[in-house]
């Protein structure tokens, strides 16, 4: 694989990336109301399920969500019923995206390390959204003449990095501004916002149809 290659896919990646979702939403939580070392926990979640999406893609599930309908479906439904989940829990006060309440002991739990990456490793995995993105993208960059597991690794290995380095800048920004995001009101009206947003990622996955073949 040639440096050629390996630029042109980190920009197409870069740009997927860099678009807001679930985990930035996710991150911009976690940053604010934890910390960054939650961050790092979260992140790793993601990036393992992003991996996870790659090696099925790579297995051929891709293939398989594009020619079977109801198995689409059902990866499509459970991964907005989740995002629907995450987004009432919000606009109901049950979870927050920039809690004001981090600070008090009751929050310890959802602060546990394996919680925030477990939460963030099944919202990047039950979404079939990147199965069809790694589908997709991967074929315009492997080369067929070469070993195809090196290639995997080092294309699964750039998006995992620039996921992880990415997640990472928004939760640092949404950190320093801290002080401004944690006022009572704005919290209040920033965590409905941001459940509304979930619920609309839940409907748009909704939406979404499988590719004709």
């Amino acid at each position: 694989m040639n440096i050629e290659t390996v630029l042109a896919f980190s920009a197409v990646a870069g740009l997927a990336i860099l678009s807001p979702g679930p985990a930035i939403l996710l991150a911009l939580r976690n940053g604010v109301t934890f910390g960054m070392r939650a961050v790092i926990w979260s992140s790793m979640g993601n990036i393992t399920g992003l991996f996870c999406l790659s090696a099925a893609a790579m297995l051929g599930l891709g293939l398989l969500l594009k020619s079977s309908a109801l198995l689409f479906s059902i990866v499509k439904v459970l991964g907005a019923l989740y995002l629907f989940y995450v987004g009432v829990r919000h606009l109901f006060g049950r979870a927050s995206v920039l809690g004001a309440e981090a600070n008090q002991p009751s929050n310890t739990k959802t602060h546990s390390p394996f919680l925030l990456y477990r939460e963030a490793f099944f919202m990047a995995a039950i979404n079939p959204k990147p199965i069809l993105f790694f589908t997709a993208l991967f074929p315009q960059f492997i080369s067929t003449q070469e070993p195809l597991l090196p290639q995997f690794f080092i294309l699964t290995s750039i998006f995992m990095a620039l996921s992880f380095f990415t997640l990472l800048a928004y939760a640092t920004v949404a950190a320093r501004a801290k002080n401004v995001l944690q006022k009572p009101h704005f919290v209040k009206w920033i965590n409905r916002a941001i459940g509304g947003v979930f619920i609309s990622f839940g409907a748009a996955l909704l939406a979404l149809r499988r590719p004709a073949t």
